[in-house]
């Protein structure tokens, strides 16, 4: 049976409530900047958080949004997108990060009425795949160009680029390049 949300005065809690992610701890952020580059460095600032993000945003900027936070948390991070909450055409879609992209390219639903995106908070599981980055990169960058060894990084270890390549350049610094 699906979990709905009653009335109440803030559509955050309301969609903490439905959304199935962890609330224990949770960030609220309001809207992000519109502008693509400052947006990306505010969620670049928010990567390590380990609470539940919730963000208020707009049909228009939805599927920008998403690709962003493919891009700066990675595409397996689970996420909620609730919509019209305690509304007649309430709906909330419920998949990793990399799926509700997908969804919002080919669901224009998805992107009409009132949002709240709600992102899963960092876990231990993403410590581990950094500690996988770091050795992936450690035999990768000796010997490939720094945009190709980033490219192999992200498929293998499903980390989002702007992470990997954050963290090739520091590692990059450290190692020995003929």
């Amino acid at each position: 049976m699906p979990v709905i949300a009653v009335p109440g005065p803030c559509a955050a809690i309301a969609a903490l409530s439905v959304a199935g992610l962890p609330t224990d701890r949770f960030i609220f952020e309001g809207f992000l900047p519109p502008r693509r580059g400052a947006r990306q460095a505010r969620l670049q600032s928010l990567a390590a958080q380990q609470g539940t993000l919730v963000f208020y945003e707009s049909g228009k900027r939805l599927a920008s949004m998403l690709e962003d936070l493919c891009l700066i948390f990675g595409p397996q991070r689970e996420a909620a997108v609730a919509r019209e909450l305690t509304k007649l055409y309430e709906s909330l879609y419920r998949a990793n990060l990399g799926e509700l992209k997908q969804r919002s390219d080919t669901d224009p639903d998805m992107s009409r009425g009132e949002l709240v995106v709600l992102v899963e908070g960092r876990s231990a599981s993403e410590e581990e795949h950094e500690e996988d980055l770091d050795r992936v990169l450690s035999v990768l960058l000796p010997v490939l160009p720094l945009s190709q060894a980033v490219k192999l990084a992200c498929a293998l270890t499903d980390l989002g680029r702007n992470q990997v390549y954050k963290r090739a350049t520091d590692l990059q610094k450290d190692i020995d390049l003929p």
